[in-house]
This record gives structure tokens, sequence and C-alpha cells, in this order.
């Protein structure tokens, strides 16, 4: 789900508005970015004007489809996740700040009167991790309990300190740990940091790279960020030796 840019998002046709023809209640999809809070929390940026907004303002309950099957030749083997959840216009300025990190085009547009954060409380998820592999997930199980405050007043700090000295490092993380291209204009940033990861970016390229534990503080993450640089340095392609440089040890 944290790696995913787009998500379908399902909202209940209203029923008051005459184009629609007595099709109050039908299930409407329509396609929207998507960033998350720290704790996974669904975030979007919706205007006023679009449809699905209307919807939600007469019923907030969404539905939300992450698609990890891009580039399968089976696409039904793959995964996707179908989040239930209530969506509510959020003032939380970390809110807005994580999203348009993650999605810096929505700048253009963002500050528009009609436009909003909304972050989506999920109640329940459908986990289809391929064939066979289906099943219902509670809210405990997906989202973690609390948000790391001392995480999340830092990332602000770390972004910036990883995007102006650490290009080589970002760009390992990508390639080497995300599997992404080496080929491509532009450089790699981070766009954000959480417990359980960070995200990259490219121009419209993004990328996803895990942690094996959960980081719940700065230090936490400069150590575990460092080791994810040494991790790469020595699986990346013609690498000589597992030795570590001074960018490693700074972290």
């Amino acid at each position: 789900m944290r790696g995913a840019g787009l998500a379908a998002l399902s909202t209940a046709l209203r029923g008051d508005d005459s184009q629609h023809d007595g099709r109050g209640g039908w299930p409407y999809p329509s396609l929207v970015q998507v960033a998350f809070d720290l704790d996974g929390t669904p975030l979007l940026l919706l205007s006023t004007l679009a449809d699905h907004t209307k919807n939600i303002a007469r019923d907030p309950r969404v539905g939300l489809l992450f698609d990890g099957t891009a580039g399968l030749a089976e696409p039904l083997s793959g995964p996707r996740l179908s989040v239930l959840g209530r969506a509510e216009r959020s003032e939380e300025p970390r809110h807005r700040a994580r999203f348009l990190a993650r999605h810096p085009g929505a700048g253009l547009y963002a500050g528009f009167a009609d436009f909003s954060l909304y972050a989506v409380s999920v109640e329940r998820a459908h986990l289809v991790a391929g064939f066979g592999r289906v099943r219902w997930l509670d809210r405990a199980e997906l989202m973690l309990p609390a948000i790391p405050m001392a995480l999340a007043e830092a990332e602000k700090a770390i972004l910036s300190h990883m995007n102006a000295d650490h290009a080589d490092a970002l760009r390992l993380y990508a390639t080497v740990l995300a599997g992404r291209s080496a080929d491509g204009a532009g450089s790699w940033t981070m766009t954000g940091i959480d417990p359980d990861g960070c995200d990259l970016r490219r121009s419209g390229e993004m990328a996803r790279v895990d942690f094996d534990h959960g980081v719940e503080n700065p230090e936490d993450a400069r150590v575990t960020l460092a080791g994810l640089a040494r991790q790469a340095r020595r699986s990346a392609p013609g690498a000589a030796d597992g030795s570590v440089d001074s960018d490693d040890r700074d972290g």
C-alpha cells in the first residue's frame, strides 16, 4: 500500500443530482493520487468540484484499491489490496506536507480554495496476494498503532539532509534495493520516511525501500539509512569488496 502513488477510489454516487438519473448509491470509481501518514493512513487531495468529493460530503464511506500487479505477465497472480474506510477533511499540516512531498506537481493547485486534504480512517481491508492467497485484514493488522512523533518531527530535516548530501546513496537505494532502472533523466530524491521504510521519487517514477525493523526516532533512522547504503554498495553490480566509505559512517 505504501508503495502506491495512485489508487482507485470508490464512493457512493449521491442521489440528489438530476444528472445521475436515479442512480444514487451506485458505486462510482475514480482515479486519485495518494500519499500516507506515518502510521499508514491514506491521504487524498480532492477538489470540491469533483463528483467523488461531492459523494464523500454526503457519505464518507470509501473504498481504495491499491494495485501491485504492474508488469506481471499474469496480473491476477499479483497482489492488490482493497481498503475500506471513511474519508474526512484534515487540517493537519503534516498531511499536506507529506502529500506534496510525494506529489510535488500537486503544488500547482493545492492552494486553490476548492482543494482540501482528506485522511481516510481505515476500518478493514481485503488482501489478494495471488491465486488462492486471499484474506480480510482488520485495521490493527494493516495500520501502525500510533505515529512516532519524534520521527514525524524530524522528517523534514532528514529529507533535507539526505537529498542535499547523499544523492549517491539515494540512487543506490532505488537501483539496487528497489530494483529500479539505472537509466533515466534526473536524480532520485527522498520524499518521505516512516517507521516501515522510505519513499523515493525521480520525475514521475516512484520507489519504496522497506526497513527490516520499525524505526521510531531520528537516530534509529540515521543508523538504518547508513546500513542500507552499505548494503546497497556491497550488492551493486561491479562492487569490488564490502568496504565502507566515510559517507556510510556518517549516515
